[in-house]
């Protein structure tokens, strides 16, 4: 069964934030090795999530992975992310679609704060 990830952020009106998504969307493909990743949002960006699970679908894939690309567990993960995956499950019936836990807990998420504040020259 082919698999596909989604890379599921919140969109900007910013141009240049939604660029930046679909860059992450890239390399995960890239460097994971994965044939079929796209990138979606939630709104102000495209594609939505429905229209990635669309092309994924088109290509073949029947297992989708939903991996919020958001630092915290807030109202669109706890609340419209599951409503808007169940609602895209009944409407692709041949398209299984699972949810990956958010960014926030992940043990690097630290590290990458610490890397952030040696960038600006501090130091402990």
């Amino acid at each position: 069964m082919k698999r596909g990830i989604v890379v599921f952020a919140h969109g900007s009106r910013i141009e240049a934030a939604n660029e930046a998504v679909r860059l992450v969307a890239r390399e995960l493909a890239r460097k994971g090795g994965f044939e079929h990743v796209e990138a979606a949002f939630l709104e102000l960006g495209e594609p939505d999530l429905d229209g990635a699970v669309v092309h994924l679908a088109a290509n073949g894939v029947r297992e989708v992975l939903v991996v919020p690309y958001f630092l915290t567990l807030g109202t669109h993960l706890e609340r419209d992310l599951p409503r808007i995956a169940d609602r895209i499950g009944k409407a692709h019936p041949g398209v299984a679609i699972r949810l990956a836990p958010p960014l926030d807990g992940h043990p690097a998420l630290a590290q990458i704060l610490l890397d952030r504040v040696h960038a600006a020259g501090y130091t402990g």
